[in-house]
């Protein structure tokens, strides 16, 4: 066992991934490009646990405060883009890993600062799962690495505050079919209809837990997914707006000025590095708590 409060040293190279991708990574690893122009596209689950230096890391164009003991939860199709020098140990796995396991990522805190006896028991078993990453093979191995990997999140899982109620629970639903249907429908009438619940339902949702409404939540993930793909790839503007629902330019580029302020070439020109409007934000789960 690592010994308490000390973070197990990286390695210069990267152990290969199990199968089911549970992966020790640095910052480094995750950018192509050393100077980070631009943010990457994260395919994958990770934690990223911050080791040293003091700064912000950019997640989905929103920079969050770090410094050493900062955890930061990405998922998969999230934009980041390290804006200071900082060190990090990153966590990553594949969707697998977690199957059969009792536990639910998406109630890991997406952004929190670990203090105290939480900081030193989540280094200790980050510490763990870096040395392991390395030294384990086979299907015992496998299974310890899910084992911890499931005792992490949970564990991060209880520095979050959580939100119960009836309007959380809606919100949440709701936030998950959004992820799946974005694409495809913005229309909260259609929502409604798969969640069994009424247009007014999922409206006094949102407006408890974001104090929008369930339009303007489907909307703004709508727009994250267009500022994702203008800023972290080299697509056509035309083409994003056809994966996004919009057959017409027209219509994409009013819709994305709307929400944003800026047209979609403007916005890919400053390479996303334009203030984000107060309002948007990425549909989550209201315990999703961030802790500063």
């Amino acid at each position: 066992m690592v010994s308490s409060g000390q973070l197990a040293p990286a390695t210069d190279a990267c152990p290969a991934p199990t199968s089911t991708g549970i992966r020790s990574l640095t910052l480094g690893d995750l950018g192509p490009d050393p100077a980070w122009r631009r943010p990457v596209l994260i395919e994958a689950d990770h934690l990223i646990l911050v080791t040293g230096g003091h700064g912000t890391l950019e997640v989905d164009f929103r920079p969050l405060p770090c410094r050493p003991g900062t955890m930061l939860r990405l998922r998969p199709g999230q934009a980041v883009r390290r804006t200071d020098a900082l060190d990090a140990v990153v966590l990553r796995w594949g969707a697998v890993a977690l199957h059969g396991l009792d536990v639910d990522p998406d109630t890991v805190p997406t952004h929190t600062q670990l203090v105290g006896e939480d900081e030193e028991a989540v280094i200790n078993e980050v510490s763990q799962l870096v040395v392991d990453c390395r030294r384990q093979r086979g299907p015992a191995g496998e299974s310890l690495l899910r084992l911890q990997l499931a005792v992490l999140l949970l564990r991060l899982t209880l520095t979050g505050a959580p939100v119960n109620g009836t309007d959380s629970r809606t919100f949440r639903r709701l936030c998950r079919d959004v992820e799946h249907h974005y694409r495809y429908t913005r229309r909260v009438e259609d929502y409604a209809d798969r969640l069994g619940c009424s247009v007014r339902t999922l409206t006094r949702a949102c407006l408890a837990v974001t104090g929008r409404s369930a339009k303007q939540v489907i909307d703004e993930r709508v727009a994250l997914q267009a500022r994702r793909m203008l800023a972290a790839t080299d697509e056509p503007i035309a083409r994003i707006g056809r994966y996004l629902g919009f057959p017409e330019p027209t219509n994409f580029g009013r819709f994305f000025s709307r929400e944003v302020g800026l047209s979609p070439g403007a916005f890919r020109a400053t390479g996303g590095r334009v203030a984000a409007p107060a309002r948007i934000t990425r549909p989550r789960p209201p315990h999703w708590t961030d802790r500063a």
